[in-house]
């Protein structure tokens, strides 16, 4: 089957990027449908509603998506990764739930909450499907979807706020997009993708992957034994998810929705940098896991700094360009109001251009599956965010918040940066010996 076999790097990352471009233009055209129908408080709740999921759905996503790539020795079946997947999700949507009753937010703003947590259990489910393609290096499926899924929640969001004035019936053509992507395309073409897999590790899991398809598997010990290695990297994506909403928490509480709307609207602008890297981390991740696990050192560290070099380049252009022209972009594309916060438009770009280059590490640590290890490191990272954050928000306002997401994004990229080092320093005492990947670490 030749439209089934992996693609090359250069390919899947092509795919990759457009379809994260696709995407995330649609994602940011939303806040901008926002801001030009709505207002800065109308994009300030969708936001909140954003920040309130995010850290919970990260956490129960378990970071299957990875942990699917880079399992190039196949200890799972693809059904046990979906059945914890719908397992978490459910527990996820519930957390939701208890979180937006206690809270004390207006109702509207909680209705807002609960249906972004809808959506983001569709979302939650795909990504399991991703996480498939993914690993048998087919990132064209993903961007496809990604393609669709974009302009179909821009529409129906645009279309419920254009008809209501309302960001919940927005919210609830979000929702509908995202279920039916997931019903009528991810389904669908990660069964064609499983069922005719061309280098099945085995013929057991071959015949159990096809005879099983796309349904869940609900084997304890399995699940049992996949959590214990994915909790660790669940805990740190939702850690790093707070490192992006922790200052949102802090604005929605001290300053109010209005003001984080603005804030929201000049950081979702740091995605260009983000689609790049997203795009090369994904597509290279598979190659990166399989250099670590053949204690191919070399290999691993030159792909690797070269993915650093790109995005400390790619920070630095968006950094000069938002020095020379920020007011005016942020004019153009939003309202007068917005161009006002031109220096914390340079603060956020400094801070994203940092984080660019700990995303790559990042990459890094989980191709070489060190998991463990990032949960003290991001506990550190949050904790020195919370405390910035707390010291200079009252202060310094946005521009503390963005001052706050800079110094944390330096000491991420600190610890990594050590973390990886150590990482090739294990490979090189290796040296040829094959052995199995440092999971335990």
């Amino acid at each position: 089957m030749q439209h089934h076999k992996p693609l090359t790097l250069h390919h899947n990352f092509s795919w990759t990027f457009i379809g994260n471009l696709v995407y995330a233009a649609c994602q940011w055209g939303m806040l901008v449908v926002l801001a030009k129908l709505g207002s800065p408080e109308m994009v300030g709740q969708f936001t909140l509603g954003l920040a309130v999921t995010a850290p919970i759905i990260m956490l129960t996503n378990l970071q299957l998506q990875h942990v699917q790539a880079t399992d190039v020795v196949h200890q799972y079946l693809f059904g046990d990764y979906l059945g914890l997947r719908v397992i978490s999700t459910v527990l996820a949507l519930l957390v939701i739930v208890l979180i937006t009753l206690i809270a004390g937010y207006r109702w509207e703003t909680s209705l807002i909450i609960l249906l972004i947590g809808l959506a983001k259990g569709f979302e939650s489910i795909s990504d399991v499907f991703y996480g498939l393609l993914q690993k048998y290096e087919r990132m064209d499926r993903v961007a496809i979807s990604m393609m669709i899924k974009g302009p179909l929640s821009l529409l129906l969001l645009g279309i419920g706020v254009y008809m209501s004035s309302s960001v919940t019936w927005g919210t609830v053509g979000l929702t509908v997009a995202w279920a039916l992507v997931l019903l009528c395309y991810d389904i669908r073409t990660s069964t064609n993708i499983l069922n005719y897999q061309a280098t099945p590790h085995s013929e057991e899991t071959r015949i159990q992957n096809t005879v099983n398809g796309v349904q869940p598997q609900w084997n304890l010990k399995q699940l049992t034994k996949l959590v214990r290695l994915t909790l660790p990297l669940g805990i740190v994506m939702m850690l790093i998810s707070l490192n992006s909403n922790i200052p949102r928490y802090f604005i929605e509480r001290q300053l109010g929705e209005r003001e984080l709307g603005i804030f929201a609207a000049l950081a979702y602008l740091t995605i260009l940098g983000n689609m790049v890297v997203t795009a090369l981390g994904q597509s290279a991740t598979p190659m990166l896991a399989k250099y670590y696990a053949s204690g191919n050192g070399t290999a691993f560290r030159a792909l690797l700094f070269k993915l650093v070099g790109i995005g400390a380049i790619l920070g630095g252009a968006v950094v000069l360009v938002t020095l020379v022209i920020g007011k005016e972009i942020l004019t153009i594309v939003y309202q007068s109001e917005y161009g006002q916060h031109k220096d914390l438009f340079v603060w956020l770009m400094v801070a994203a251009a940092i984080n660019n280059v700990s995303s790559f590490l990042g990459y890094g640590m989980s191709a070489a599956r060190y998991f463990r290890i990032q949960i003290p490191l991001f506990v550190i990272v949050t904790g020195t965010l919370a405390l910035a954050c707390l010291w200079l928000l009252p202060n310094y306002g946005l521009r503390g918040a963005a001052i706050a997401l800079l110094i944390a994004a330096v000491v991420q990229a600190g610890l990594s940066l050590g973390v990886i080092i150590y990482a090739l320093f294990r490979i090189n005492r290796r040296g040829d010996r094959e052995s199995e990947p440092l999971s335990q670490v």
